[in-house]
């Protein structure tokens, strides 16, 4: 199973309203970069702004950050964009047989495990903001 590509794609767009800010950077122009289309860019940037994360400039357009990149962490990012619900990044199989000793528990031996992987990885994710992203993009970058 993978986490939906909006997590990667939303740190592509705040990455490159930080590194790119002038001019604003447009929806065309951001998927130019992501190497999708414009309306997959407008759609996630919808639930950053919805998340207070970016804006946007009406009338010539263009997209900009609400919040300095030192104060937005990788969780932060992760949850604008609805990648997968509390507790629910791990999905047990639906109508085991529970006519069998393991069907009939798979759920119950397994869910604390799974929903403590998922609290794990946020937690990382907490603790990475948009900061360091961005200045591994510049390292990388000024190489």
């Amino acid at each position: 199973m993978k986490i939906s590509s909006r997590f990667t794609v939303a740190v592509h767009i705040l990455s490159l309203l930080s590194i790119y800010p002038n001019p604003l950077p447009t929806s065309d122009m951001i998927a130019g970069s992501v190497n999708t289309n414009a309306v997959v860019i407008r759609r996630i940037l919808g639930m950053l702004k919805s998340a207070g994360l970016v804006d946007m400039k009406r009338g010539t357009g263009g997209s900009y950050l609400t919040k300095h990149i030192e104060d937005i962490n990788l969780l932060e990012v992760y949850k604008a964009v609805d990648v997968v619900d509390t507790g629910g990044l791990f999905q047990v199989h639906q109508n085991p047989n529970i006519n069998c000793p393991i069907g009939a528990n798979i759920q119950s031996v397994i869910e604390v495990t799974l929903f403590n992987a998922q609290e794990s990885m946020e937690n990382v994710l907490k603790n990475v903001t948009m900061l360091d992203v961005v200045s591994d993009f510049n390292e990388k970058i000024n190489k």
